[in-house]
């Protein structure tokens, strides 16, 4: 596993949790569908499966002019743990100042 401020790092973007949801059904995504559902150009959503990537918690596969991205499958057990967690978590609704 990587070091933990790394993961947690990883995990602290809206649009990277958003795209390790999308991911959490164990299938490959083509990074221009998930561009395409979440509203990223290429270039950014490049930039942030790379954060992905070198933070362990994702593997990549080219496949012609495109690359194919899935969660990866040795991801340390405390890991997939912390990911979990975070896949889990909603925003918290805004709370009212009393």
């Amino acid at each position: 596993m990587n070091d933990a401020v790394e993961l947690l790092a990883a995990l602290a973007d809206p649009t990277r949790l958003a795209a390790l949801r999308l991911l959490r059904d164990s299938h490959e995504h083509c990074v221009c569908e998930l561009m395409e559902r979440l509203g990223a150009s290429q270039s950014r959503m490049s930039r942030h499966m790379a954060t992905l990537r070198h933070a362990g918690l994702v593997v990549d596969r080219r496949d012609a002019q495109w690359v194919r991205y899935r969660l990866n499958p040795k991801l340390a057990p405390e890991a997939r743990r912390l990911l979990d967690a975070a896949l889990d978590l909603r925003a918290a609704p805004e709370r009212n100042a009393a």
